[in-house]
């Protein structure tokens, strides 16, 4: 069935944003690098708002060119107008806890909606295209809470803009990370990584052991999160790889157990690597830290002991 309210539409809202930000940079003279940056913005609009209709060369080789453009130091930032910091503690101090209101527009509605949307319809359409209502409602919530910041600010939505861009320049290319990362996931997993770690893993590793293939699981997705950034990306590898044939197959494992844990595991992988650059270093970005890496030394500790926690609560907890 037809839905009103689709990714699509997100999509192509987002590349318009990001077109804007392209244009905004290439009129900023003070930004030494301003075309070859507005260049970049731009080619990452082209993938949100013609992907799908692109042939896959293309827009593998629009990846390739935005590679080499924030490889090579193509991406610089421009001169941002701030106000004063009298201004801003007047603003601040006017608003009060009234900010946070923007914020919690966003969660509670992609909460909200991802319960009680699906499969609502409307003069024989979905209101919300059913397989993505989550991300759907996230975007609602995002343009509920811009309207509401807007108002409380009384600023025009021109000003918006200016903040993604100055936002999306301060994080700089590591800003596109996660969307890259993910995708190399899904193309290791076609590549038949999985298997190949299940024929090492089996051939190294006594599992019969459950604790050792429980630990082999839980080792492998927090290795391979750090290596590909992205616990999402990680996760279809190492469950075709050690999960469902021995966890479960040899096993006989609880299925949703393997799931969440597995997933936890993979997380602490997420607090050790730079690679995971949208909880990592592009923080350290924005708070303007002269180590880049001040997030990921101060978390280590932390996921070394979850991840320890969470081998023991995977062995006891998956096999009851």
């Amino acid at each position: 069935m037809n839905a009103i309210l689709k990714l699509d539409q997100l999509f192509v809202l987002t590349g318009a944003v990001l077109l804007m930000v392209a244009w905004l940079t290439c009129r900023d003279a003070s930004n030494p690098r301003r075309w070859s940056s507005g260049l970049f913005w731009a080619l990452w609009a082209v993938i949100y708002l013609a992907g799908d209709s692109l042939p896959p060369i293309v827009c593998g080789l629009i990846v390739v060119m935005l590679a080499a453009l924030g490889g090579l130091g193509g991406v610089s930032l421009g001169k941002h107008s701030t106000r004063e910091p009298a201004e801003r503690q007047a603003s601040a101090a006017r608003l009060g806890n009234k900010l946070f209101l923007p914020i919690l527009a966003i969660t509670t509605l992609a909460l909200v909606g991802s319960l009680t949307l699906k499969n609502v319809s409307l003069g024989g359409l979905l209101l919300v295209e059913t397989k993505n209502v989550t991300l759907i409602s996230v975007g609602i919530g995002a343009i509920v809470g811009l309207i509401a910041a807007l108002w409380m600010t009384r600023e025009r939505p021109m000003q918006a803009v200016r903040e993604a861009r100055r936002l999306l320049e301060t994080m700089g290319p590591a800003v596109i990370l996660p969307q890259m990362l993910a995708t190399l996931g899904l193309l290791f997993a076609d590549a038949g990584v999985g298997k190949a770690v299940a024929s090492i893993t089996t051939s190294a590793i006594p599992v019969d052991n459950a604790w050792f293939a429980v630990t082999a699981y839980a080792l492998g997705m927090a290795l391979f999160t750090m290596v590909m950034g992205n616990a999402f990306a990680a996760f279809p590898v190492m469950t075709a790889g050690i999960g469902i044939p021995i966890l479960l197959g040899m096993h006989h494992g609880d299925a949703a157990v393997m799931a969440a844990i597995g997933m936890f595991c993979g997380y602490c992988g997420t607090l050790m690597t730079p690679m995971a650059a949208n909880f990592n270093i592009i923080p350290a970005a924005l708070l303007e830290l002269k180590d880049k890496n001040a997030v990921i030394r101060a978390q280590w500790p932390t996921a070394l002991m979850l991840l320890a926690v969470n081998i023991v609560l995977l062995k006891i907890l998956m096999f009851r």
